[in-house]
């Protein structure tokens, strides 16, 4: 009977997706309380102050009208000063404990934990967020700290989700698995997103890590009680499922715990490796540039009001995910049907993130102050991202599924550069100078990446399992097979 209640919710949903979806809110929640800053800020600043103090460096071309005052309303002004190059440390910031956290998170999810990883992930988000409105009236180095202690545990997210998936996600359902536990992040942006902004207008800039932080301890106790690292470790499930995710995985007791050490020189001279680096590197520029800074274009150029800066800058992350999960699906579809190879999904994935996000980019370049066609361009630059969770994102596990934690941490930390970087760049190429000439050079910056990124990853990608995943093994059985001989000799 007991035995019989375990398993009925499993019965529902099966125990695989269970853990999805609470990954995909895990991922939500801490793309969220990760971008609900650069919406707070908004409010959080004192923008008369900020523009009577600043010098006047514009040398673009003329600002574009504000909306009329009816239209955009009237806003009150924050309580910080903080200029432009304060500004980007703090929200560059978040990536200096994000870039050291990832390679011991990926090793320690492999060989200990990954649900504690992942649960340790999330806490410290939720601490770091309730106490960022104290910090901050002590002093921006206050919230330093505290985004540097929301990234160290937002850095071991990936690596701690690609190892779960590694042991629950049969590969015939895996792109739509990670798709679906990675699009999360940009649900968690829109969610957060329209929050903080609503939040802000309604409760002031506070309140926004005070409600979106404790309502995060919701997915905290669901967490600890309902997912496990493996099918064998799981208890709300049913047999039939964990013996199909085992046999499809190739999976038993005893190989699910054994730990082998990385190919280090095998893995950097991998090249479907080397292109998933450089893809997500490249993409992650980009993914930044919309993620982070895309409220303060709305803003400084555009000229939207807050309230209309956070819907046009939200949506189009609601678009991303349910683009990403129809693509997914249709990829996976199309491989198991045999149409196309899992190499050819992943470079379709990855295209779209690309490819598309580049032409609207260089379009945005040139349509000045057409507010209509510049939030439409930036929808779709968006939406098509999401290719990259069924693309680049799903790849380390196709390439070496016993590694695949080590692997989305080493990417994943070097990805973090432009995390770090692109904050701190725009706000010093838009210090006194928010015009469209100025960020018509962050558009170019950012189309040249993406350029790399196509041809790279369009060379070099693989969707097949690497020699060296196996490689310990093959090893140890080579090594066998040389001490037999001897023996009989």
């Amino acid at each position: 009977m007991n035995r019989e209640n375990k398993c009925s919710i499993s019965n529902v949903i099966p125990a695989r997706y269970i853990l999805a979806i609470l990954g995909s809110i895990g991922m939500a929640i801490v793309y969220g309380l990760k971008v609900n800053l650069s919406v707070a800020m908004v409010g959080m600043l004192n923008h008369t102050a900020l523009k009577k103090a600043t010098p006047d460096k514009l040398t673009g071309e003329p600002e574009c009208a504000d909306f009329d005052a009816q239209e955009s309303g009237v806003e009150s002004d924050g309580p910080f000063g903080w200029g432009g190059d304060v500004q980007g440390l703090i929200l560059s910031c978040y990536f200096w404990g994000y870039f050291v956290s990832q390679i011991p998170g990926g090793r320690v999810a492999e060989l200990f934990s990954a649900k504690w990883v992942m649960f340790f992930s999330v806490t410290i988000n939720v601490v770091c967020t309730l106490l960022t409105p104290p910090m901050a009236e002590l002093h921006y180095a206050g919230v330093i700290v505290m985004r540097i202690g929301e990234g160290i545990g937002g850095g071991v997210t990936f690596p701690a989700m690609h190892v779960l998936l590694s042991k629950w996600a049969p590969p015939a359902e895996r792109s739509v698995m990670a798709a679906l536990v990675y699009a999360g992040t940009s649900l968690g942006t829109v969610i957060s997103m329209l929050m903080a902004g609503g939040l802000t207008v309604a409760a002031g800039w506070a309140s926004v890590f005070y409600v979106m932080g404790g309502l995060s301890c919701i997915w905290c106790v669901l967490w600890v009680f309902l997912v496990q690292d493996s099918p064998q470790q799981q208890r709300i499930i049913t047999q039939e499922e964990r013996d199909m995710i085992v046999e499809s995985l190739g999976n038993t007791e005893e190989t699910s715990k054994k730990k082998q050490p990385v190919p280090w020189k095998s893995v950097f001279t991998s090249a479907p490796f080397l292109a998933i680096l450089v893809a997500h590197t490249c993409s992650n520029w980009g993914w930044y540039m919309l993620l982070i800074e895309l409220p303060f274009y709305m803003k400084q150029v555009l000229k939207f009001n807050m309230a209309q800066n956070t819907v046009t800058t939200a949506m189009p992350f609601l678009s991303l995910w349910l683009f990403s999960m129809i693509l997914s699906k249709t990829l996976d579809t199309l491989r198991e049907k045999g149409k196309i190879s899992t190499t050819v999904a992943r470079k379709v994935g990855t295209l779209f993130a690309s490819a598309v996000p580049a032409v609207c980019m260089l379009a945005l370049c040139f349509v000045g102050c057409s507010r209509a066609a510049a939030v439409a361009l930036m929808a779709i630059a968006v939406t098509s991202i999401g290719g990259m969770f069924c693309g680049f994102l799903s790849n380390h596990i196709d390439i070496a599924p016993n590694f695949a934690g080590t692997l989305m941490a080493i990417t994943n930390t070097v990805a973090t550069i432009p995390g770090i970087i692109v904050p701190i760049f725009v706000g010093h190429i838009t210090d006194g100078n928010q015009t469209i000439s100025a960020w018509r050079v962050i558009f170019f910056v950012t189309i040249g990446l993406y350029i790399i990124e196509i041809v790279v990853y369009t060379l070099y990608g693989s969707g097949e399992q690497q020699p060296w995943n196996n490689v310990t093994e093959e090893g140890q059985d080579r090594n066998d097979s040389k001490r037999l001989k001897t023996d009989v000799d």
